[in-house]
């Protein structure tokens, strides 16, 4: 059986009303990125509840394991297209089961198209009589081993064996770009992922303290961020030279609150740069009580910094389930390199959990940090990371 064409089934799009075809335009778009590369000759018909993806002469397999990775499309169906006639219908579906290797089918049929004559429930029955005089495979409406699918269209009718889930969400880029804190451990980039599924594009920003922290670090952050460019095609990454301000809040601010303004001086870094990156949002990995600067207090006081929207993906979610979706998305084993950032390096050994406002201000006014964040600002380095990028 030659299969010609991938249906592309939108999920969520469908909610959009007025907007779908934004959403649809952008998918084909993103569509069109992913497959430049390794599938140019395909070719794409969009319509508006389905992009069609005309294979060529590629294994067709290969190209819907690539757009398992598009955000915005909920499945993918392998299908056959052929005219709206119930001989040809016939023909085809009998062409598709002769060879499975299956005891029992199912025929599921829409009939989309109101004017073709036969009825979808009298398209299963025609179907399935041909399939049983035809084949040694038996009815099982309730767990067939293999279901048949047939969709009468205005263009012509779609028959189909396999589905294969889609990444779910929105096209990426639909919902605007936020500037990601990277760290290099297990959460942020789950939280990335998330993001992206939901239609936001990411830069990126990681905090540097050599030689506190090694090279291996940033490293790590390469690594993961190859990962993640298979759903985003480039991503920009920038690194802060951290060490100068880590080293001015260690000699001037009680152990107990460093990591409270360390991190109020990466939400003030972090805001200045996605401003110039023109970034809607700041985004990171943090999850409620996780650590001593995740809890409600914490987080509160380390968020007065910026006026800026802070979003949290992993807000509610357990170490379990970011850990599964990290091992689910291939980023887990490269976050447990034993390569250390610098929130880990110095860690105090008593931190507050509830850090009193005016008590955070006081001992930051004992310093001078805003100059050495803008000298911090000003040395930052940016690289942009594909999937194929070579070694830093």
């Amino acid at each position: 059986m030659i299969y010609d064409r991938i249906m592309v089934r939108y999920g969520e799009l469908s909610t959009k009303g007025r907007n779908k075809m934004d959403f649809v335009k952008l998918l084909a778009v993103n569509i069109r990125k992913k497959l430049t590369e390794n599938f140019s000759e395909v070719k794409l018909e969009t319509r508006f509840d389905h992009i069609y993806v005309l294979v060529a002469d590629y294994d067709p397999y290969l190209i819907i394991k690539e757009l398992q990775e598009v955000s915005g499309i909920n499945s993918l169906t392998l299908v056959s297209k052929i005219e709206k006639d119930i001989e040809q219908i016939k023909k085809c579906a009998l062409e598709m089961v002769v060879n499975e290797e299956a005891s029992t089918f199912k025929v599921r049929s829409k009939r989309s198209d109101k004017t073709f004559s036969i009825i979808s429930d009298e398209i299963n029955r025609i179907v399935a009589k041909e399939i049983l005089s035809n084949t040694k495979l038996k009815v099982d409406v309730k767990k067939p081993e293999l279901t048949i699918g047939i969709e009468v269209r205005q263009e012509g009718a779609y028959l189909f064996l396999e589905t294969f889930k889609g990444a779910g969400g929105y096209p990426l880029g639909i919902a605007g770009k936020i500037l990601m804190m990277m760290s290099g451990g297990i959460d942020s980039p789950v939280a990335a992922y998330l993001l992206m599924k939901r239609g936001v594009s990411l830069e990126c920003i990681h905090f540097a303290s050599p030689p506190y922290t090694s090279g291996g670090v940033i490293d790590k952050i390469n690594d993961l961020l190859k990962l993640l460019a298979h759903y985003q095609e480039s991503i920009r990454l920038h690194v802060v030279p951290f060490t100068k301000l880590q080293e001015a809040i260690y000699d001037h601010v009680d152990e107990s609150y460093a990591i409270t303004v360390m991190r109020r001086m990466m939400y003030r870094i972090s805001t200045d740069i996605a401003n110039i990156r023109k970034c809607q949002a700041i985004a990171n990995g943090e999850s409620i009580g996780q650590v001593a600067s995740q809890t409600l207090r914490s987080m509160r006081v380390i968020n007065e910094v910026t006026n800026m929207p802070v979003i949290r993906p992993l807000v509610t979610y357990d170490k379990n389930d970011i850990i599964r979706i990290a091992k689910q998305i291939k980023t887990y084993e490269i976050s447990i390199r034993p390569y250390e950032d610098c929130c880990t390096i110095f860690r105090p050994q008593n931190p507050r959990t509830k850090p009193n406002y005016k008590s955070t201000l006081w001992l930051e006014n004992q310093f001078d940090f805003e100059g050495l964040i803008v000298e911090a600002i000003n040395s930052t380095e940016s690289i942009i990371i594909s999937a194929n990028s070579e070694e830093l």
